[in-house]
């Protein structure tokens, strides 16, 4: 792809002695480079000091410990940050909105810390949280942070059936969850699901308690009686408890527990290419030292930022980019509840100018979503200073749009890779030092060492395309599957010994920038020739009609493996032959067959499920777990409107 043009935008951070080494932020990219070389060549000494930057990480010498105090957690910090908000919440609706402070956050968390204690958890115990984008879901999980439990947070909008699996896989023994939720429209009871997962806990695990958070009457007293009208609650006595109960006449002061630098701070599941999700184990130190240094650089923060990630904390975005990271910096940010398009289609810029936001982190897909409504937000964005993607790599249409509309031209868009299990960015420009190119992600992050090897394990040097790897380890990576070793070493690390395997494609160009191509098990065999997932969907998505695409395999007799595109059109456009023979053309002479699908066909994250969408293609009805697809009705529609032809 073509540079992007120059952004006008500056960074404003210092150049930092720490003992006797130099780190320092860069501003040019011979800067960038040097230090990502320095960073490689003296690995363990680099990531020894970084610690010293932030006055939120205190290290213990001669205690093999980290003792990691979140400014959240910390009354005594200094330049009066305590009266700082940490977070502007916004709700569902735009009537419903409060600001949240430093001092507020560490009370209420310490409640939270304590109210757990009195119900007996304790250091290395698992709480299950099951809460849709509220402050009691971050009060939540640093209480578990505080005392040393550890946490396992499910997208609160997965099935029962999801729910009860990850309960039991990671033996909790205490479930926080809430009444109901509203996310945009729809309703979602969130007690009834809790309570058909606990059910089905039951035939294997009978330990769960249910901490029942009341969270549409924390919205407003309105929406609580309107849930009494149109919302059972179902309660059990026996095991669950009101959330105001517990926390009445708790204190708001709890001491921190000292940890050791690898033990356990939360599970997160992340879906594994079985349909079996996997458990990945992140620790203390590690994870938030490496969640600090990548948001501090990444977004270049300031004290006077107002930062944004529109994630939602059930995925590890909303772990290391709304919560840890953010936090471990004393930032302002944005905790959003609602939807990108309610009550209506801007409402994502009505809330930046709202709040005047600089630093603003959202996915390819929403971006897309938005797309279709113009190049007009009809907003004030002029507080915008740095624009992020994240989820999946991003077409260029999509990039180019964010660019000119959202940023004006004149905010550097940081396209970052990652993956849950490598707990922060490991592939990311910085603004102002990385010249963009539109789809790349760049160069990699300091202390991270990246490698393309061919199918054969042997290391490709200059262009190239194959599997990306990384040589040593960082430390922000996954410590784990949850109590499946074997699952951890095969996935990860069996393929190619002594390489972290990440499972995707990625294409190195002549001046060193590296290009996501897709899941390596998406890779396709037409004909002899390896195509990309990734390429085959940027070029359908640069049609005018066609707002997202999803690229999968099927059998053919005579080439091997055929095309089979899924594509959703942007609104009032219409599929029919002319269209289909359109996207033939855009692509290659090879494509099987084109589903008219005009409904959107993803996982809340906002990532194309494509192991569904290959067993569709293939006429494979035994399709397994869809408990995490955003709307898994749509699986009949696509059935139903299969196209068998081969093209």
């Amino acid at each position: 792809g073509s540079r992007a043009k120059v952004q006008p935008y500056s960074c404003k951070n210092e150049t930092r002695i720490v003992g006797s080494k130099t780190f320092f932020f860069p501003h040019s990219v011979s800067d960038f480079l040097e230090i990502i070389a320095k960073s490689s060549e003296t690995q363990i000494q680099f990531w020894i000091y970084v610690p010293n930057v932030f006055s939120s990480l205190k290290y213990v010498q001669e205690a093999s410990t980290l003792y990691c105090i979140m400014k959240a957690m910390n009354p005594l910090f200094p330049n009066g940050l305590i009266l700082i908000n940490v977070s502007f919440r916004e709700g569902n609706s735009p009537d419903h909105h409060q600001n949240i402070t430093y001092n507020q956050l560490l009370r209420n968390v310490c409640r939270c810390a304590n109210a757990l204690k009195l119900l007996g958890v304790k250091k290395g115990d698992r709480v299950a949280i099951y809460l849709p984008m509220i402050p009691e879901l971050v009060y939540t999980m640093l209480a578990c942070a505080r005392i040393g439990a550890v946490h396992s947070i499910v997208f609160a909008g997965f099935s029962s059936e999801s729910l009860c699996e990850r309960i039991v896989d990671a033996q909790c023994n205490i479930l926080v969850t809430a009444d109901g939720v509203y996310r945009g429209d729809k309703l979602i009871n969130l007690k009834k699901i809790a309570s058909e997962a606990l059910e089905r806990c039951k035939e294997r695990y009978s330990k769960c308690k249910i901490l029942l958070n009341p969270a549409l009457k924390l919205m407003t007293i309105l929406l609580f009686l309107l849930c009494v009208c149109v919302l059972q609650t179902p309660w059990d006595e026996s095991c669950d408890i009101w959330w105001d109960d517990l926390m009445d006449g708790v204190s708001d002061e709890c001491e921190p527990e000292w940890m050791d630098s690898e033990d356990p701070l939360f599970i997160l599941y992340t879906s594994g290419s079985t349909g079996k999700p996997k458990g990945v184990l992140h620790t203390v130190t590690g994870y938030m030292l490496y969640t600090s240094l990548t948001f501090k650089y990444v977004f270049d923060y300031h004290h006077d930022d107002v930062y944004w990630c529109t994630a939602d904390i059930g995925w590890i975005t909303g772990h290391s980019y709304i919560t840890y990271g953010p936090l471990a910096n004393g930032a302002t940010s944005v905790l959003f509840e609602g939807v990108p398009v309610y009550p209506h289609v801007g409402r994502l810029w009505e809330i930046i100018e709202k709040y005047r936001v600089s630093k603003f982190y959202t996915a390819p897909t929403a971006i897309r979503l938005l797309m279709k409504y113009g190049r007009e937000p009809l907003y004030d964005l002029s507080s915008l200073r740095v624009l992020g993607t994240v989820g999946e790599p991003i077409n260029l249409e999509a990039w180019l749009w964010y660019y000119d509309v959202v940023g004006q031209q004149r905010c550097p868009v940081i396209d970052t890779f990652w993956q849950t299990e490598t707990g922060g960015h490991v592939l990311t420009p910085l603004p102002a030092a990385t010249p963009l190119k539109p789809g790349s992600a760049t160069c990699p992050f300091f202390g991270v060492q990246p490698a393309i090897l061919n199918e054969h394990g042997e290391e490709l040097e200059g262009e190239a395309e194959g599997y990306l790897v990384f040589r040593k380890p960082w430390p922000g990576i996954m410590r784990g599957v949850y109590g499946n070793q074997e699952r951890f070493e095969s996935t990860y690390f069996r393929k190619f010994p002594g390489f972290y395997v990440t499972g995707d494609g990625c294409r190195r160009d002549q001046d060193g920038y590296y290009w996501i191509t897709g899941r390596i098990d998406d890779m396709l065999n037409v004909s002899g020739h390896l195509l990309s997932t990734a390429e085959v969907e940027a070029a359908l998505t640069e049609h005018p009609s066609v707002a997202e695409a999803a690229v999968v395999s099927r059998p053919h007799a005579v080439k091997g493996e055929c095309l089979y595109c899924f594509v959703t059109l942007k609104d009032h456009k219409e599929f029919n032959r002319t269209l289909m023979e359109e996207l033939k053309r855009k692509v290659s002479p090879h494509i099987s067959a084109f589903t008219p699908k005009l409904k959107r066909f993803t996982r809340p994250a906002g990532k194309i499920m494509r192991r569904v969408l290959r067993q569709i293609a293939r006429n494979e009805k035994d399709l397994g777990d869809l408990s995490t697809l955003a709307d898994p009705k749509v699986v009949e529609v696509l059935f139903s409107q299969r196209c068998e032809a081969a093209a």
